[in-house]
């Protein structure tokens, strides 16, 4: 394990670079540059407050902050899985000419999107001291959920990035999973709108569990319930033990798919942890 710390501390200065060069890229030929990691939250949640609130009568109070706060929750997981699905594609020249901690590459798509994050964190606050609401102390629990959706993420972002080298036709089918997921959580609708068994299905969206979590500490003045604790930690470390499992077992595969053999056994035999 100190192995790999060590190794950690010696590319983090190539992290930070590949962190800033992911939202450059994002933002670049952007006359507001990454004012849009603040905007385009805000500006989102007032679209769809518009629209929703006129279609459909949901008793919510305040239902831009509710909004807003599904939206910083599933924009965050959706963003950073589908980023860090391609990280190790997108870089596989610079992979095969240096060494470099392969996980890293997917480490900064995730940080780039946790940067996002903040942002809609921020923008969320703003949307609460305009609208009156009230700041509980509960707020300053928000790091939890927030922590583990972060680590679910991130194991999740490992698995696809890895299994992508070998099956690109996921990234295409990734992108329908993702459009079925959002229904599938309670972004825009109240769960009490839902019948008995359709509620059982959202339940089981992991995701679904680390939103109500945030929206109790930022909105209902509540502690989030030690079941859904329990159940989101056992969540993020699963994934991340997945993760981490794929993708060390696969990341060979990232250089040596098409090298000959003898340098695919020299590379085995002196690769890095």
């Amino acid at each position: 394990m100190s192995t790999y710390i060590e190794n950690f501390k010696r590319f983090r200065p190539l992290l930070n670079e590949l962190v800033s060069r992911d939202i450059k890229i994002k933002y670049r030929r952007s006359i507001m540059g990454v004012l849009w990691t603040l905007l385009n939250p805000l500006l989102m949640m007032i679209v769809l407050s518009i629209v929703f609130s006129n279609l459909f009568k949901f008793d919510i109070e305040n239902f831009p902050l509710y909004l807003l706060s599904g939206q910083v929750i599933f924009n965050f997981y959706s963003d950073s899985t589908n980023n860090a699905m391609g990280a190790i594609i997108f870089n596989a020249p610079l992979i095969k000419k240096v060494y470099v901690p392969k996980y890293l590459f997917v480490v900064s798509r995730v940080v780039s999107s946790f940067i996002n994050l903040m942002a809609a964190f921020t923008a969320l606050l703003f949307v609460m001291v305009a609208t009156r609401a009230e700041l509980h102390w509960t707020a300053l629990l928000s790091f939890i959920p927030l922590a583990l959706l972060v680590m679910f993420s991130l194991g999740v972002s490992l698995f696809l990035s890895a299994v992508v080298v070998k099956f690109r036709d996921i990234m295409h089918f990734y992108s329908v999973f993702i459009t079925a997921l959002m229904y599938l959580t309670p972004v825009i609708y109240p769960m009490s709108i839902l019948p008995q068994w359709m509620k059982y299905v959202v339940l089981a969206n992991p995701i679904t569990n680390y939103l109500i979590m945030f929206r109790d500490t930022m909105l209902n003045n509540s502690i989030p319930g030690g079941m859904n604790l329990l159940i989101g930690g056992i969540e993020a470390i699963l994934a991340m033990v997945i993760g981490l499992i794929v993708f060390y077992k696969k990341q060979d595969d990232f250089i040596l798919k098409n090298v000959p053999w003898r340098i695919s056994r020299l590379w085995k035999s002196s690769r890095f942890p």
